[in-house]
């Protein structure tokens, strides 16, 4: 069968993007820490763009920015030590009392319909100790470990701590240069189109995180601050990490519901501290969903919270933490190609007929 030269064009763009993936599978250990450089590149690149053209010389520019930003990481990273020194070894403890309170409250309650449910306290106080013996510095060991680059806890600890910043600057130093150099690979026919389809694409993902990352923002304000007045010990870091969670929707929800529960039944009697949590969390999701993700990140961007879910896990499982990386980035060019495709469909003979 003789191919027609669209067929072959399209066949062979087919095999370079297969090529890049296997290359990325192949690769990931060690094009993580760029692949996350390039990431923060991409959204702090028009932080530095309007530092620059405010006359800000570009280095300077982009040394502030890339500070900026270390240092924001650090103070997250110091926010959430807290809840693993404080939290863990209270878990330990309450665990057992836990499971005898509901013992004592819970079997009675559900006997009353003929279900005779009885927790078995010894079998969980092993479990808990065998869970949480460790110390801080074993789970930090295990942790290192499982990003280990090229099997060395040593480079991993290097392409985190000092790459992924090295990266971060010299891609932003280099961004105009560098984008401007990608284009031109572009056969000359076809730039324009490929110009039009990454503005598109970058209208998307753009609108899409900086939307994202002020609904974080704000998230992170309100749940702290809700939960200090409420009196919980722990209302900062339990606050910002859901805040700052929230950019995995649903699941990091989820997850900063269950840290602040956690919170919630150990340092307080009663149910106050779930009633507390209930109220507050269920008042941040109706302002998430019905004013903050509709006013700032906006429903007409098109990359609904289920594709990022579908996204965000697909890749993981493919490709590891650097497929979480990328998946953001694949969601906008399958949603703007998705756009063209089926505005050409509406278009063509084979939809009027």
């Amino acid at each position: 069968m003789t191919l027609t030269p669209a067929q072959r064009q399209s066949l062979s763009w087919l095999l370079i993007a297969a090529a890049a993936l296997v290359a990325v599978w192949a690769l990931a250990p060690v094009l993580m820490p760029f692949l996350l450089g390039a990431g923060l590149a991409y959204a702090l690149h028009p932080a530095v763009e309007r530092l620059a053209a405010r006359r800000v010389p570009r280095v300077l520019a982009v040394t502030l920015v890339v500070l900026t930003t270390v240092l924001v990481v650090l103070a997250v990273m110091l926010l959430v030590v807290p809840i693993l020194a404080k939290e863990l070894p209270l878990v330990k403890q309450q665990v057992p009392l836990l499971a005898d309170r509901l013992n004592q409250h819970l079997s009675p309650w559900l006997a009353q319909f003929g279900i005779n449910v009885s927790l078995d306290v010894a079998g969980i106080k092993a479990m808990a100790l065998q869970a949480l013996d460790g110390n801080l510095e074993d789970w930090m060991a295990a942790a290192l470990s499982s990003a280990r680059i090229g099997g060395s806890i040593l480079l991993a600890v290097i392409g985190n701590a000092v790459l992924v910043p090295a990266v971060l600057f010299y891609l932003l130093l280099d961004w105009p240069r560098l984008t401007a150099r990608t284009l031109s690979l572009v056969p000359p026919r076809r730039r324009e189109q490929v110009d039009a389809f990454l503005a598109e694409c970058d209208s998307v993902l753009g609108q899409y995180l900086r939307g994202q990352a002020l609904v974080m923002l704000v998230l992170a304000v309100y749940y702290a601050l809700a939960l200090a007045i409420a009196g919980f010990e722990l209302a900062l870091p339990v606050g910002v990490f859901t805040g700052l969670a929230i950019f995995i929707p649903y699941l990091g929800f989820g997850l900063g519901l269950l840290l602040a529960l956690l919170a919630g039944v150990l340092q307080f009697i009663g149910w106050y501290g779930v009633i507390v949590v209930a109220v507050v969390y269920g008042v941040g999701q109706v302002i998430e969903s019905f004013f903050l993700t509709p006013r700032l990140v906006g429903e007409r961007i098109g990359l609904p919270p289920l594709a990022v879910i579908f996204a965000l896990l697909a890749c993981g499982h493919l490709f590891g933490f650097v497929g979480v990386l990328i998946a953001l980035p694949l969601s906008a060019l399958v949603l703007v190609a998705g756009r063209r495709v089926t505005g050409a469909y509406l278009g063509s003979a084979l939809y009027r007929e």
